[in-house]
Parts: structure tokens; C-alpha cells; sequence
């Protein structure tokens, strides 16, 4: 039981500083001394036999554990609260005759629990706002520029840059919500008992049922709380994990469909993740330019969203008022989701802070395909002067084979526009033709699209956590 940091691959490679040490020794112990100080105070204010020398003692060493002590104490005990009940004792002796008074372990344990997953979660409620910073700066550089959109990753109507960048906004929007909603409703397990009947408090203060009430209230409002469950058996329900870990699974998801769409477009040469002047993309190709950093968050996405599975079977499989087959499992699948979220923001915000806009290239490949585009509206033209719109709409099809088969079968340009000129049927030069090519004319709403987004959802965000975009993001280490 060391004072290091939490002790995973995740951790110690990809998480930040400040995720790291919700998860540490640290953050967890003194966590459950703060909660005995809690109960403590509260069983002292409500007529129990708890002195403020007793409580002031506790509180002088929340800070300081001596973590050999409780390693000794949990080898010879075989039970970490009560290790740390001895040790915490042995510091303070005055104290030690009332620590963990009417409480069980899940006092400590599961309340510490809930503190720290808002905590984290206040953490990745920062870390979604600084990407769409980012995301919402990009958007509005590149939000007239026309780009291919893809269907089936088939090339169909132009859309812009920035509108699709909004695409990916949107997504992270509805987790903020979720990640919201899941700050504002956790509740304190509280002080419930070892099946959660309060019996034990019940009998602390004599009967009398109001005490034990307001003895909840005390310990919540000290540590932060609105409230705790309603009703319990000796834990929090495990659905509350469930939930956590389904918001977390999502934010994964969002960030693997950026990711997978980066890597497509880097595929295309269009747009690429940040590629430091020094950095290596192939130890065998000296010429790549792996988009690693996206693969990266696609693998711990992936990791994030079978972990959820785990609070999921937890939550079905427990039996009555508890079952210990929960525990293990929940001190790894619970901090592991969250240090593999904090990773996978960090990486987020570091590749949307720098995308690499090619330009020419998605002009060219725009040219290419344009064409095809127009021929709606070539097809109008030709009708305007007289030509017949199903007979038109038939050599359009003939010719648009022909102009493909050109372009994949002969590896030559698309040449839709000289074989519509060349055809008397549509009474059309390639002057008039020519017209038609003009991207701008092909993206729709877009840029209006994108002002309209920026400001009515995004920009109300990045306001109301303004805070959040002043803080200096995560290095990547690797």
C-alpha cells in the first residue's frame, strides 16, 4: 500500500496529472479520513459522545497517513477500512475510541466513491470544453470551404469543412449533457448501515429516527452533497457505476468516430493530424506520416466502451443488500474508463488544437468529382432551351458512365463536361458549361449552418466554462 501514484499502463503513459491523482493512494485515503471526520462531527453535534478535541484531532491528520503502518495492519488484518481505522487511531489516540463510530466500511469505501467519480467527472466536463474550443475555432476558419461529403464513403454532395467539423461538435455536445446530468444527480451513499436500515444509528441515538435522518444530511452537506439515496442495502446501487461508465463509453464513442473520419481523410491527403518536424512514422518507411495519435484514441475508445460492460454484469449480479464480488472488479473498470477518457480528450484536444488543412488537395479532388455534381443543374439548363428533360436525363446517364470509365478504367481526367458540350441534344457550349463548376455553388447552408451552430450551442458553452479554456492542456508524452 505505497503513497505512489495509481499504478496502470493508461496512467502512466497517456492520463493527466490531475486524473492520475483522483486515482491515487493519496486522494482515496484521505478522502475516507475526511469522511470520518464527517461522521465524527455530525454524531457530535447531534448529542453523541464525540468531543471537539476528538474531532479536531482527526482533523490535524487527514493528511498525513503513514502508509507502512496500515500495509502492516492490513497483512496481520486482512481488511483495509479496519487497517486504516488503526492506523488512524494510532495518530490519533484520543479520537480512536469513537473513528468509524456505527459505520461500515461502505461508508468509506462507496462514498469515496461517488466524491471522486464528480470529481473526475468535473475534470472531463473541462476537458469536452477546451476540444470544443478547438473544434469551434476550426469550424469557423474553414466553415465556406467546399469538400467532398461521402456516403457509404462514396462521394456524393459537397459540404464544407467546418460544416462536417460541427458534426463531430454535435456529438461531444450530447455528451457534455450526459456528463452534466451526471454531475448534478450523484448522491452520497451516506451513513445507511451494514444492510442499509440504519440500525446501528437507531441505536446510537436511542430511538429516535429524526437523528439518523439528519445525521445523513450533516455528512452529506459536509462533503459536498445536495443529498444521499434514498434507500440502500450496504452499498450504493451499482446501476450509479453503470451510469458513469455509459456516459464515459459515449464520449469514447464520439471521439473514435473523429478519430476514424481523421484517418480517412488523412488517407485522402485532405486533412492530417499535427506530424512533428522530428517525428518518425515508420521505422521501416522513412516517407509515412502515420495518423497515430487518432489510432491511439480509436484503441482506447475501444477500451472504454467494453469496459462498460463491466458495472453493467455488476449490477445484475448483485445479491440482496451486497455481495463482494463487485469490489475488484470496480477499483479497476471505474478508474481505468476514466484515466482512458482523460487520455483520449487530451489526445482530442491536441490533434483538433492542430489539424493540417490541405487545401489543393481537397480542391482537386472536389474538381474531379463535380461534374457529376452539375448535371442536375446542366440537365435544367439544357430543358430551359427547349430540350426534353427525360431524354436529357438519359444521355446524362450514358455520358456520366462514359466519363467514369474514363476516369477508372484509362486512369484520365473526368471529361463529363467536354462529352455534354460535344452532344447537339443539349444545345449547351462549354462556356455555359464551365459555368456550372463553381464549388460554392454545391454546398447548400453550410457556411449559415455552421454561424448558426457556433453561435446558438457552442459558443453559450464555451462562455459558460469560460474557466476551463485558460487551463494549460495535457502534454503528450508519447
Amino acid at each position: 500500500m505505497k503513497k505512489d501514484k495509481y499504478e496502470s499502463p493508461l496512467c502512466s503513459r497517456y492520463a493527466s496529472d490531475e486524473m492520475q491523482y483522483l486515482f491515487s493512494p493519496d486522494k482515496k485515503f484521505t478522502t475516507w479520513r475526511r469522511l470520518w471526520v464527517a461522521l465524527a462531527r455530525a454524531e457530535m453535534e447531534l448529542g453523541l459522545p464525540v468531543t471537539q478535541e476528538q474531532v479536531d484531532e482527526l482533523e490535524a491528520h487527514v493528511q498525513d497517513i503513514d502508509y507502512e503502518t496500515a500495509a502492516k495492519f492490513e497483512r496481520e488484518l486482512r481488511h483495509d477500512v479496519m487497517a486504516h481505522v488503526h492506523t488512524y487511531g494510532l495518530q490519533c489516540p484520543k479520537a480512536m475510541p469513537i473513528i468509524h463510530l456505527g459505520a461500515t466500511s461502505c461508508y468509506v469505501g462507496d462514498n469515496t466513491d461517488v466524491i471522486l467519480m464528480r470529481e473526475a467527472l468535473c475534470l472531463v466536463r473541462d476537458e469536452l470544453v477546451r476540444v470544443l474550443g478547438h473544434l469551434a475555432a476550426f469550424a469557423q476558419r474553414y466553415r465556406a470551404l467546399p469538400t467532398l461529403g461521402f456516403t457509404h464513403f462514396q462521394p456524393a454532395q459537397l459540404v464544407t469543412v467546418g460544416k462536417r467539423a460541427t458534426l463531430w461538435m454535435n456529438e461531444l455536445l450530447m455528451d457534455l449533457q450526459e456528463v452534466e446530468h451526471r454531475i448534478s444527480t450523484l448522491k452520497l451513499l451516506g451513513c445507511k448501515g451494514t444492510t442499509g436500515t440504519q440500525a446501528s444509528f437507531l441505536e446510537l441515538f436511542d430511538g429516535d429516527h429524526d437523528k439518523c435522518m439528519e445525521l445523513d444530511r450533516k455528512i452529506a452537506a459536509e462533503m459536498g452533497f445536495e443529498a444521499t439515496v434514498p434507500v440502500s442495502g450496504q452499498t450504493y446501487s451499482r446501476k450509479t457505476d453503470y451510469a458513469v461508465l455509459s456516459t464515459l463509453s459515449g464520449i469514447a464513442q464520439s471521439a473514435s468516430k473523429f478519430a476514424t473520419d481523421l484517418r480517412l481523410l488523412c488517407n485522402l491527403k485532405e486533412v492530417e493530424e499535427p506530424f512533428e518536424a522530428h517525428q518518425i512514422g515508420s521505422s521501416a518507411m522513412p516517407y509515412k506520416r502515420n495518423p497515430m495519435r487518432c489510432e491511439r484514441m480509436c484503441s482506447l475508445a475501444r477500451y472504454v466502451m467494453a469496459d462498460a460492460l463491466n458495472p453493467a454484469v455488476t449490477a445484475a449480479t448483485q445479491w440482496f443488500e451486497r455481495t463482494l464480488d463487485d469490489s475488484a472488479n470496480k477499483r479497476l473498470s471505474v478508474p481505468e474508463a476514466f484515466l482512458a477518457v482523460d487520455a483520449i480528450l487530451n489526445i482530442y484536444a491536441n490533434v483538433a488544437d492542430g489539424l493540417v488543412v490541405h487545401e489543393k488537395v481537397i480542391e482537386k479532388h472536389v474538381m474531379e468529382e463535380l461534374p457529376f455534381m452539375a448535371s442536375e443543374n446542366i440537365m435544367m439548363d439544357a430543358v430551359k432551351k427547349g430540350g426534353d428533360r427525360q431524354q436529357l436525363h438519359e444521355r446524362i446517364r450514358v455520358l456520366s458512365q462514359q466519363a467514369g470509365a474514363n476516369v477508372k478504367d484509362r486512369g484520365e481526367a473526368n471529361n463529363l463536361i467536354d462529352l455534354i458540350a460535344a452532344d447537339p441534344l443539349f444545345g449547351l457550349n462549354k462556356e455555359e458549361l464551365t459555368a456550372h463548376m463553381c464549388p460554392a455553388r454545391y454546398i447548400g447552408r453550410c457556411p449559415e449552418q455552421v454561424d448558426a451552430f457556433l453561435q446558438a450551442e457552442v459558443n453559450p458553452v464555451l462562455e459558460r466554462y469560460s474557466e476551463a479554456l485558460k487551463t494549460r492542456e495535457a502534454e503528450l508524452k508519447v
